[in-house]
């Protein structure tokens, strides 16, 4: 091969099929593939859509196993209860989520892309099976879009754009069911928008958003968008698994019946199945998801010209070199590591999580009030029911020599995620000189809270 050939298959001199020499858009157009990546991938994509449409419907204690109720600041996950005073908890949720996207990179490459990302299900498994519905496989939707505006055109893309449309509303929908709930997002759809206008704005804004999206944006996302797709080369090593080219087996390249050549024939369909427009054999690339299309495409190929599968296959770049694999190595201890010690603090976080909050807090105004040698301090006790379920509280203040409690109300009945706020009147006989607090007790069911306030008095001035 001459320098000038070989300069021409690095992916620097290659230009992306996604763009044009000039760097404008170019619409890329996927071709239909077969095979037991595909198969496989239809079937996570069908069990992930589905799992999205249950969570905001199938209930765990009375609520949904997600509900994400920001107007009233309560929040229902998989059967816990929480409400914004827990929201230091999110903080285990994101980093847990993005240490894990770290991990499983380190470990399985860009996997997340190719079958789990929202972007890469919904696209593949909603939108792109209405477009092939509409205007064909990929050779006669190339046609299509080159051919002038004619009635054949005209309404498969009205009819196609249309049913994006819907489709949009349907995904947008119910991403705010996850918000206000599954069955007041039906019966908002029943009832004119201006009865409930934000819910209104956000259905509409994010079905502009999914359309735009998913109708034209679609594959630039990962490609301009996507922060991860951008960080891969540092969450990645030798070892890691990637998608990639067997360039020992492959090369050179040539017919199927000419000598000497490798069993690459250049046929070119690894490149047009690829939802992203990249050549898998220019080595490994940002903009490879590893959806595995080329590989189907490619072992299609290879069992046609009766040649072993794998010229195209998942492996490690050491693997793809002729080296050995190290699937354990430094990188993936050190995130064992500290996987379990994020497991180990999230799980200790989250057991701080109870079934109820108290509070004792100073009511506003003067820090106390004197009549004669008694002095008074007000309080009022917060409480509030963090369960699924109407629980009873008791209260009761800790005995105190010379301290005269006054409780406005000692037992109280809360509805699940209720709050009350009990005003508490403490009166001490005299003057008090040394440091003491009140102290209250609160039962809820089997647990109980005790809280704790200064008392204030002349001696010992407001702190």
């Amino acid at each position: 091969m001459t320098p000038s050939e070989e300069r021409k298959r690095l992916p620097l001199f290659n230009k992306a099929s996604s763009l044009h020499t000039d760097g404008s858009r170019q619409f890329v157009q996927p071709a239909d593939v077969r095979g037991r990546f595909a198969r496989a991938r239809k079937a996570m994509f069908a069990f992930l859509i589905l799992l999205w449409l249950l969570l905001p419907v199938v209930q765990l204690g009375g609520h949904p196993l997600v509900f994400l109720d920001v107007e009233t600041r309560r929040f229902y996950l998989f059967g816990g209860t929480f409400n914004a005073q827990d929201i230091w908890l999110v903080f285990f949720l994101l980093t847990g989520t993005a240490f894990g996207l770290v991990y499983v990179t380190a470990l399985l490459g860009r996997v997340w892309c190719g079958w789990a990302c929202p972007q890469t299900v919904f696209l593949e498994g909603i939108f792109r099976p209405i477009e092939r519905l509409i205007e064909g496989p990929r050779e006669t939707r190339v046609r299509l879009a080159k051919a002038p505006m004619g009635f054949s055109k005209f309404w498969r893309k009205t009819l196609k754009h249309a049913l994006f449309v819907l489709a949009s509303l349907f995904v947008a929908h119910v991403f705010v069911s996850y918000f206000v709930s599954f069955p007041r997002m039906i019966a908002m759809v029943r009832r004119s928008p201006l009865e409930h206008p934000e819910a209104f704005v956000w259905a509409t804004a994010l079905t502009a958003i999914f359309y735009g999206n998913f109708s034209w944006f679609r594959e630039q996302m990962c490609l301009v968008v996507c922060p991860y797709g951008r960080l891969q080369s540092t969450l990645l090593d030798s070892d890691s698994l990637v998608i990639g080219y067997d360039e020992k087996r492959g090369e050179p390249r040539g017919k199927a019946k000419e000598s000497g050549k490798g069993d690459c024939v250049d046929c070119n369909r690894c490149v047009v199945v690829c939802p992203t427009g990249i050549d898998i054999r220019n080595g490994l690339q940002v903009d490879c998801i590893a959806c595995s299309a080329c590989i189907d495409a490619c072992d299609d190929v290879m069992v046609k010209l009766g040649r072993p599968k794998g010229l195209v296959r998942y492996d490690s770049l050491n693997g793809l070199s002729g080296a050995a694999r190290r699937v354990l190595r430094p990188r993936v201890y050190f995130y064992t590591v500290m996987l379990l010690v994020g497991v180990l603090a999230a799980t200790l976080a989250f057991r701080t999580h109870e079934s109820f909050e108290a509070n004792l807090l100073r009511l506003p105004g003067v820090p106390y009030t004197r009549a004669g040698d008694a002095v008074q301090n007000s309080f009022q006790i917060h409480l509030v029911n963090k369960s699924n379920e109407r629980a009873t509280f008791h209260v009761e203040p800790e005995a105190a020599q010379d301290f005269t409690f006054v409780v406005a109300m000692q037992d109280v009945s809360l509805e699940p995620m209720a709050s009350v706020s009990i005003p508490l009147f403490v009166t001490s006989s005299g003057a008090t000189t040394s440091d003491r607090a009140v102290a209250i007790h609160v039962r809820g069911g089997a647990k109980e809270k005790v809280v704790r306030a200064p008392f204030l008095s002349p001696s010992m001035g407001a702190r």
